[in-house]
C-alpha cells in the first residue's frame, strides 16, 4: 500500500491504463490511508468511499472494454470543501452550509471527472477560505503532518495535509492571498496558483461575487510532485461559459521550455517581514542551483512591493466586509469564525476613497510589471516562516505577503519544496512568471525539485 499511496497520480493513471493495478485496488489503498492518518490530522471532513469503490469498478470495467480513458482515468482525487460537488455535502466551512448538498459539480471538479479522476473525499478549509490556518465551527482545526502542534496553513490546508500524508494523490485548492502556495509550502508540497483569469471559480464558496477584489481568487492543483501540476492544470482551464473573468488564452507545454534563456531575479527579503534565516538559506541555494541552468541571474525584488500588505488589506476591507456579509446572509450563517470579525466589522471607505485606492492598485501593477519585464522567473520565498505554532496567525499573519504581492498582480506562481528546518519543517520556494505563462513557472519549478529533493514523506 506504502507504494501506491505515494505514487505520483500521472504514474498511477500509467500503471491503471496499462493494468498493472486495478483502480479499485487504489482508490481501496487511499481509503485505507485516510483511515489510518485522518484521526491524527482532522484533514478529511467527508468521505465518498461508497461511490468512490463504485466508480472505481466502472473505471476497471472501460479499460476491459477498451473503452476512450481519460487522463486521469481511476485515479482518486480529494477536493477542498470550498468547491462544490454533487450529492456530496459541501460547506465552505460555513455553518449556514452545514448540510448543504449541491445538484451540480463545481467546473474544476466537473472537467477532473470527465478526465477520469475519483472523488474519494472533501477536505478542510476555514470559513469561507478566509484565513491562513485551517478551522472552522464546523469541523474544527487541522493539524500538520509534519508537526501535529503546528498549522498546515490555509485556505487549503486539509487538501495539503492529506496529500502530503498519502491519503490523496492530489486537491485542488483556491488561493486568495497565498491559499494554495502556502499550504502547499508547509506541508512539503507542489502547488500552482495560475494566471488571474485562467481558471473558472464557478462552483466556488467565493465565486465571482467579491467585486473589487475578485481578481486575487484563483483555483489551481496541489500535488506531491511537479509532474502532477504538469498533467492536471490544463485540464481545468480555460472558459466555462459562466466566470465572467476567464480569459481564452492559449496555455503552452512547459516542455517546450528552455531554461538557458530566461533571465532570473531573486530576492529573499520583501522589505515588509524578514523570512527566516534558513528559509533565506533555501533561497539562495535554489537560486544557487538554477544558475547552473539560465541565461542570468541576478539579486533584485520588484518596485514597490513593500505596499502590498496595505493594499491587499485595504481592498479585501474597502467596502467595511459587505462583500463577506453578503455571503453570510446567502449561506443562511448568522454565528462566524473569529477569523471573519476584522473584515465584516471593518470601517468602509467613501466612493472617492476606495476609487483612490483602486488607483492606488493599478499604480502597483504598473510599478511591479515596469520591473519584472526586464526578468522571465523571479524565485522568493513563499512564506517568512515554515509552519508555525497553532492559534499564532495574528502575530505571523505579514509572512504571507510574500504570496499576497502576486495575487494583487495576478501573476502565476509556483512553489516546490527546497529545505528543511531544524525541526523537521518543510521550506517552499516560489517560482513567479509572467502572465500566462504557466509553462515557465512549471518548468522552473520541475528542474528545482530535482536539484533540491523535492518531497519528502511525514512520519505519522
Amino acid at each position: 500500500m506504502t507504494e501506491l499511496i505515494y505514487t505520483s497520480a500521472t504514474q498511477l493513471a500509467r500503471m491503471i491504463r496499462r493494468k498493472e493495478v486495478s483502480s479499485r485496488e487504489v482508490v481501496q489503498a487511499h481509503l485505507d490511508r485516510i483511515e489510518a492518518v485522518n484521526p491524527k490530522l482532522n484533514a478529511v471532513v467527508q468521505r465518498t468511499a461508497h461511490e468512490a469503490l463504485e466508480a472505481a469498478d466502472a473505471a476497471d470495467k472501460a479499460i476491459a472494454n477498451h473503452e476512450k480513458l481519460g487522463p486521469l482515468h481511476g485515479v482518486p482525487m480529494t477536493i477542498k470543501d470550498s468547491l462544490d460537488t454533487a450529492g456530496v455535502i459541501s460547506t465552505g466551512g460555513t455553518t449556514g452550509r452545514a448540510t448543504f448538498v449541491p445538484k451540480k459539480d463545481a467546473t474544476v471538479v466537473k472537467r477532473l471527472r470527465e478526465a477520469g479522476a475519483i472523488l474519494i473525499g472533501k477536505t478542510n478549509t476555514p470559513e469561507l477560505t478566509i484565513y491562513i490556518e485551517t478551522d472552522n465551527l464546523i469541523y474544527g482545526r487541522t493539524n500538520n503532518p509534519y508537526h501535529l502542534e503546528r498549522t498546515p496553513g490555509g485556505s487549503s490546508g486539509g487538501a495539503a495535509a492529506i496529500v502530503a500524508a498519502g491519503g490523496s494523490p492530489f486537491d485542488i485548492g483556491s488561493d486568495y492571498g497565498g491559499s494554495v502556495r502556502f499550504p502547499a509550502a508547509l506541508c512539503g508540497l507542489a502547488g500552482i496558483k495560475p494566471t488571474s483569469g485562467r481558471v473558472p471559480r464557478t462552483g466556488h464558496i467565493i465565486d465571482y461575487v467579491a467585486g473589487a477584489v475578485e481578481y486575487f481568487q484563483t483555483l489551481g492543483p496541489i500535488a506531491r510532485n511537479v509532474e502532477d501540476l504538469k498533467l492536471i492544470l490544463p485540464l481545468i482551464c480555460g472558459p466555462d461559459d459562466y466566470d465572467p473573468f476567464i480569459v481564452p488564452v492559449m496555455y503552452r507545454n512547459p516542455a517546450n521550455v528552455d531554461l538557458r534563456y530566461l533571465h532570473v531575479a531573486f530576492y529573499t527579503d520583501n522589505g515588509i517581514v524578514p523570512a527566516t534565516p534558513e528559509t533565506v538559506a533555501v533561497i539562495r541555494k535554489a537560486a544557487d542551483a538554477l544558475s547552473k541552468q539560465v541565461a542570468s541571474i541576478i539579486e533584485s525584488r520588484p518596485t514597490g512591493i513593500e505596499q502590498t500588505l496595505e493594499l491587499h488589506r485595504d481592498l479585501t476591507r474597502g467596502d467595511g466586509g459587505a462583500w463577506v456579509r453578503r455571503l453570510l446572509d446567502k449561506y443562511g450563517t448568522t454565528e462566524y469564525f473569529q477569523s471573519l470579525h476584522r473584515i465584516v466589522t471593518a470601517e468602509p471607505k467613501s466612493v472617492a476613497d476606495f476609487n483612490a485606492l483602486i488607483e492606488q492598485w493599478d499604480a502597483y501593477r504598473s510599478s511591479m510589471w515596469r520591473w519584472f519585464k526586464d526578468y522571465d522567473v523571479l524565485l522568493c520565498p513563499v512564506n517568512a516562516y515554515p509552519a508555525t505554532p497553532h492559534g499564532t496567525a495574528k502575530e505571523h499573519y505579514t509572512g504571507l505577503t510574500y504570496t499576497m504581492s502576486y495575487n494583487l498582480t495576478g501573476w502565476p506562481g509556483a512553489t516546490v519544496r527546497g529545505g528543511t528546518d531544524p525541526d523537521g519543517l518543510p521550506i517552499g520556494v516560489q517560482i513567479v512568471a509572467h502572465p500566462w505563462r504557466e509553462d515557465i513557472a512549471l518548468a522552473v519549478a520541475e528542474y528545482l525539485e530535482s536539484e533540491l529533493g523535492g518531497f519528502v514523506a511525514p512520519e505519522l
